[in-house]
């Protein structure tokens, strides 16, 4: 059945209104099937020791690698950069769940300062 506005002022005005509103249930639910879940998805993340601006993005796809990977850590840091490198044994260890760590080549701005990087990656 479908409810007018007028049939509605209608029935409110009668105090039917109460019983319809009181039908409609609360809390924001619509009595139908809940949403699903978000779909948990696959990535890496990182952890930059000292950083001011640098970030790394390591690819799910590159965790099957039998080469080495190396990776610009340039982020937002206008003044120089940095890469990090991570071995064929260590892209596996972080298919399987560990975080793994790798310091990372000097700075570009010559002044020799390093950072310690630490990626996980989830898998799904």
């Amino acid at each position: 059945m479908d409810l007018t506005r007028k049939r509605f002022i209608e029935l409110f005005s009668s105090g039917s209104a109460l019983l319809i509103l009181h039908g409609c249930g609360g809390g924001g639910s619509y009595g139908g099937t809940p949403a699903p879940a978000p779909m948990p998805t696959s990535g890496c993340s990182e952890s930059i020791s000292a950083n001011h601006g640098h970030a790394v993005a390591v690819p799910v796809t590159d965790l099957d690698s039998t080469t080495a990977k190396s990776y610009d850590i340039r982020g937002s840091n206008t003044t120089h950069t940095h890469s990090v490198t991570f071995s064929p044994a260590q892209l596996q260890q972080l298919k399987g769940g560990a975080a793994v760590t790798v310091t990372s080549t000097p700075s570009s701005a010559g002044d020799g300062h390093m950072h310690d990087v630490m990626v996980t990656c989830v898998i799904v």
